[in-house]
């Protein structure tokens, strides 16, 4: 009976320390497990934590490129308006150039006719002016109308002697040729103009170019009064010395072409479209 009753008790005995040997185990590998996890979760509430921070961070960024891209949408939105008033006035400039450069062309065009129109007028009224000479009495005067006043130019050679005011006996044919032209046209002024190059006078009676130059233009007023009948009342005598140069006083040939008399016949603006009109009547 005690071999009966002792068997199940340590049947229970060691059924006991068996489970309790299995509790142990699996306590220690839940403890492990449990440990294990309990590293896990604080890896996740730290990578949380972080994860956490670095939206808030992002959130923050994301905040600053709003606020950044309003900024520049502000911007942009003014640089566009600049830009738009910048084509607007640029167009405005441009049309503006576009009418300046229009009026230009057609200022120039103006200027072009206008200056075809004067050489023309020009011509004809040098024309009419010489109608009454031959070709031959043409060689001996130079004729140029500027601005519808008539510029006959005679050289010295042809009218004096060298440093006189007296005229030539061979003068008399050139101005017999110029007469013609005045006494054709009755109405008009004429100016005689006496014209000398630098080189100083050394003649009794004649201080300097002035007085020779004036000299010279009152011997041809003279002769055209007195021997081709022009009226008085008409004729002007001036002299203006070595201060109307049209070539340089440095050179013989230069100094030459400074010796001279001008004979400037100035008509009227009514008689100058006359004379453009008419011919003369000899």
């Amino acid at each position: 009976m005690r071999k009966i009753v002792l068997y199940p008790t340590l049947t229970l005995m060691s059924a006991l320390v068996l489970t309790s040997c299995v509790s142990k185990k699996q306590h220690a590998a839940l403890q492990s497990e449990y440990s294990e996890m309990g590293k896990k979760y604080h890896q996740t509430q730290l990578e949380l934590t972080e994860a956490r921070t670095r939206i808030t961070s992002l959130e923050s960024l994301l905040a600053a490129e709003r606020a950044n891209n309003e900024s520049l949408k502000k911007q942009f939105e003014s640089l566009q308006g600049v830009l738009d008033k910048s084509i607007s006035q640029g167009n405005v400039n441009i049309s503006k150039l576009v009418d300046e450069i229009n009026s230009s062309n057609k200022y120039i065009k103006h200027l072009v006719e206008a200056k075809s129109k004067s050489d023309s007028l020009n011509m004809i009224l040098t024309n009419n002016l010489t109608r009454s000479l031959s070709q031959d009495e043409l060689k001996d005067v130079d004729i140029k109308v500027i601005k519808g006043v008539v510029y006959v130019s005679l050289d010295d050679n042809m009218l004096y002697k060298s440093g006189s005011y007296e005229i030539s006996q061979t003068a008399e044919k050139t101005l017999t040729k110029v007469a013609k032209i005045i006494n054709d046209y009755k109405d008009f002024e004429v100016l005689v103009e006496g014209n000398t190059d630098n080189q100083p006078i050394t003649r009794e009676n004649i201080r300097n170019n002035w007085d020779l130059s004036a000299l010279r233009a009152s011997s041809v007023v003279q002769a055209l009064q007195n021997k081709f009948g022009v009226d008085p009342k008409r004729l002007t005598a001036a002299g203006r010395g070595q201060f109307s140069p049209i070539a340089t006083n440095d050179t013989p040939a230069g100094r030459a072409k400074n010796r001279r008399t001008q004979i400037i016949i100035t008509p009227k603006l009514d008689q100058f479209m006359e004379l453009i009109d008419q011919a003369p009547k000899n």
